[in-house]
């Protein structure tokens, strides 16, 4: 046997997978998870001609071009705000930029259709804002002076900038926090003073964790439907609600969800090819960074450049719904209140526990079979994080009661009976979509963890005579505490923010505080909508906690 025979069966024999309880379990899971996407894409191959053809020549265009729109100034938005804050707070000495580090974050917690509903509140015509603006000049009609419109596409791109641009904020203050301060000062050395170390060399070094960034918000931004549905902005997540259940064209949906997903893969492909052949590389070991001493008036605008985001974001929001809330406690914190909260932590709950489950067992069988294949499944598992909620509530939704059919039609023709709907409009279906939405999250975050914990523990382990399971048990459980912690609070936060895959999803006559929120916010009743709302934001701040943590562990200074 020649030489390159013997290499090429030593690389197919290290390819090969071998086969196990926990491979099987681990694609069972991915394929399980890919169903609703699959589904969506499919879609496209289905001939639906006469109401796509309706869509295209009517409303398609406005959704394209507000979507593209919405994009364009969100991505903005984030990255103006995101990279400025955390420069500053990085990189610059002031009073105030110790707190503001994780107070920075806090908008997070505010999911953009609850800031919608609250600047509309405190904005439109008869808002406290205007309220006082006629009162102090003495205007009487919207034809004496002019205000801005909060329901329109820039009012969209606004509450979105707000409550997302943490996410390039925190990628950008860690990118910045791993830069060699060699090379910084010598920047400084040649030459540069901040602003020109800033831009021609700290920013392009940072330029991979805050593409990823705005990616992120750029995803969260077309998956966005409580915001744009409420400011009457045309989208494709509106889009593909109103054609399900105003129209009742199920198909039409989901090529519509087909065609956000797309949008979605375009936009990946497009910031990955933007760093095409890129690398960069830091040549020296992560120092503390000497931070510049900002005094008088460039102390006064970093702080304000700061509060600003913080306040428009979280505090003024906030401020307002706990006033509104205790103004009118008497028909804001009621039975249905409470039994809407109950609903909402029950999924929220059962969802994390489910999701960190799930994820232990792939990040594990990862971790124990480390091949290709077992890569490829766990990737395939954590793809539903960047599809919007809305095109996995229709992947979900039409499979599943296309199987309640089928069961159906053969109890009716075996035992003549018949089952009915035994998933579709169920719990169990709302928090499989929950599953395939959120397990990238939990995902995300064991490996990360599993990743820190040294394979000698599993070969002692294994010397010892304990199988994979009872080392999974006994020696990674308890070392994954915290990582486990944390995968269960992010899950359940998001659960709980979520809404297009809630409307669509939940049984019926089973509203969660989101939904409460979106219906009520719709009626114009904000006043009653504020102690849900609250209830969101306040659990939301837990995941700041963690990050907040983290943050403090990671500082260099």
């Amino acid at each position: 046997m020649s030489l390159l025979s013997r290499r090429a069966e030593r690389r197919a024999v290290a390819l090969r997978l071998p086969l196990s309880g926990w491979t099987l379990i681990v694609w069972a899971i991915a394929c399980l998870i890919s169903i609703p996407v699959l589904f969506v894409v499919g879609s496209i191959f289905t001939p639906a001609a006469e109401v796509w053809n309706h869509l295209t020549s009517t409303v398609l265009p406005r959704y394209v071009i507000n979507s593209i729109g919405l994009m364009l100034g969100v991505g903005s938005g984030v990255l103006l705000i995101g990279v400025g804050t955390a420069w500053l707070v990085t990189m610059c000495r002031f009073a105030g930029s110790r707190w503001l580090e994780w107070a920075l974050l806090l908008p997070l917690a505010a999911p953009a259709y609850i800031l919608a509903y609250t600047y509309t509140e405190l904005l439109e015509f008869y808002g406290p804002v205007q309220r006082s603006l006629r009162s102090l000049f003495g205007w009487q009609t919207v034809q004496d002076y002019w205000f801005p419109d909060i329901r329109s596409i820039w009012g969209a791109i606004a509450m979105l900038t707000l409550v997302l641009y943490p996410y390039v904020y925190l990628l950008a203050r860690t990118a910045f926090l791993e830069q060699s301060v060699c090379t910084l000062e010598a920047s400084r050395s040649l030459g540069c003073n901040p602003w020109r170390s800033f831009w021609q060399v700290a920013l392009p070094l940072a330029r991979p964790a805050i593409a990823a960034g705005v990616a992120l918000a750029l995803m969260e931004t077309l998956s966005d439907f409580g915001t744009v549905q409420f400011f009457a902005v045309d989208t494709f997540t509106t889009g593909i609600y109103r054609t399900w259940f105003g129209m009742g064209e199920r198909q039409a949906a989901s090529q519509l969800a087909a065609c956000l997903m797309l949008f979605i893969l375009g936009l990946i492909l497009l910031e990955r090819w933007s760093r095409r052949q890129v690398r960069y590389y830091h040549s020296s070991v992560r120092q503390p960074p000497n931070r510049y001493a900002l005094r008088g008036i460039r102390a006064a605008i970093a702080q304000i450049a700061c509060l600003i985001p913080l306040g428009l974001g979280f505090i003024i929001p906030t401020a307002l719904l706990l006033n509104m809330t205790i103004k009118n406690a008497n028909v804001t914190i009621t039975d249905r209140f409470w039994q809407f909260a109950v609903n909402s932590f029950t999924l929220a709950g059962l969802t994390a526990i489910l999701g960190v489950a799930i994820a232990l067992i792939v990040a594990y069988g990862v971790r124990l079979r480390p091949h290709p294949a077992m890569s490829l499944a766990a990737q395939i598992a954590a793809m539903g994080y960047a599809i919007p909620g809305s095109v996995i509530a229709v992947g979900v939704l039409v499979p599943i009661g296309r199987l309640d059919n089928a069961l159906d039609a053969w109890m009716r023709s075996t035992f003549n009976i018949s089952t009915g709907l035994l998933l579709s409009g169920t719990i169990v279906a709302l928090i499989f979509a929950y599953l395939v939405r959120f397990l990238a999250i939990s995902l995300g975050t064991l490996e990360a963890s599993l990743g820190r914990i040294k394979p000698n523990l599993d070969n002692a382990a294994r010397s010892l005579g304990h199988g994979p399971t009872s080392t999974l048990l006994r020696v990674h459980a308890p070392l994954l505490a915290s990582g486990l912690l944390t995968a269960t609070i992010l899950v359940f936060v998001d659960v709980m923010k979520e809404l297009p895959a809630t409307l669509i999803v939940r049984p019926f006559n089973f509203d969660t505080l989101a939904v409460q929120v979106y219906r009520l916010a719709a009626d114009e009743r904000l006043a009653e909508a504020s102690a849900p709302a609250l209830a969101i934001i306040l659990v939301g701040v837990l995941p700041v906690i963690v990050l907040s943590r983290q943050m403090s562990r990671s500082r260099g200074n």
